[in-house]
């Protein structure tokens, strides 16, 4: 029912808001993290806890997500080495999940990880949480800048080059993500057509898992689309609305 980086925002309590963090291969337990909470940590969480909570309507899977950094304009050479030098040390400490996630670990890894870059355990504590805070990506740890961008056009695509944010895994080029052709654009909406056509209420997020089955099961992960770019699309193109 979930993946990696889904936001749930709670109606009962009202104003918690999650950001699943990881998920386990068996789809047992996640690792959440609360969302506008300044001193949050992440925290364990039973899948069906979560399931429990949206199923009973106390919470509500948000289908975009308002709180995943976007960048909309070139950063300039000073906010990119900030955001590299950030990079960097969040990068080096995801290596062996869920360690990270844990007190005491995270500790350790925070101590060794200052004492041999001569940065301070609270600053790369920030970089984590504004990492966790802003959808996963590199580009949630640019500094916060004024963008300005050609809003309402559609950017060329150049050979070997990727539109739009980064993803996760941006440094390794097999999974640098795939740019959104016509050919692509097509299958987006066919297959939220289908969806629509065969459940009786439409829910973006579950079309766009059901084309994953469908059509991309086998790709590599630098082959297969985001949410975020089926969700572009359908807005450009056009799709039934999710209810």
């Amino acid at each position: 029912m979930f993946l990696q980086n889904d936001v749930i925002e709670y109606l009962d309590p009202p104003g918690q808001v999650l950001r699943i963090l990881w998920i386990d291969e068996v789809q047992c337990m996640a690792y959440t993290f609360a969302l506008r909470r300044v001193s949050a940590t992440p925290r364990a969480t039973p899948l069906r806890v979560l399931v429990a909570d949206v199923t009973a309507r106390r919470a509500r899977l948000l289908l975009t997500d308002p709180y995943r950094a976007a960048r909309l304009a070139p950063p300039s050479d000073k906010h990119r080495r900030l955001q590299m030098k950030a990079w960097h040390a969040v990068s080096a400490l995801h290596r062996d999940l869920p360690q990270v996630y844990l007190p005491r670990p995270r500790a350790a890894m925070l101590i060794a990880y200052s004492a041999e870059h001569a940065l301070s355990g609270a600053s790369v504590m920030r970089y984590l949480r504004r990492y966790w805070e802003r959808g996963q990506t590199i580009d949630a740890l640019l500094p916060d800048y004024a963008n300005s961008g050609a809003r309402g056009k559609t950017r060329a695509a150049s050979a070997g080059v990727k539109r739009g944010r980064p993803r996760k895994d941006a440094t390794s080029g097999a999974n640098a993500g795939t740019n959104t052709d016509a050919a692509l654009r097509a299958l987006f909406v066919a297959a939220a057509a289908h969806y629509a056509a065969t459940h009786p209420q439409f829910s973006r997020t579950a079309a766009y898992r059901q084309m994953l089955r469908d059509h991309f099961a086998d790709c590599a992960p630098g082959a297969i689309p985001s949410y975020g770019q089926f969700n572009y699309w359908l807005e450009r193109d056009g799709a039934p609305a999710s209810k």
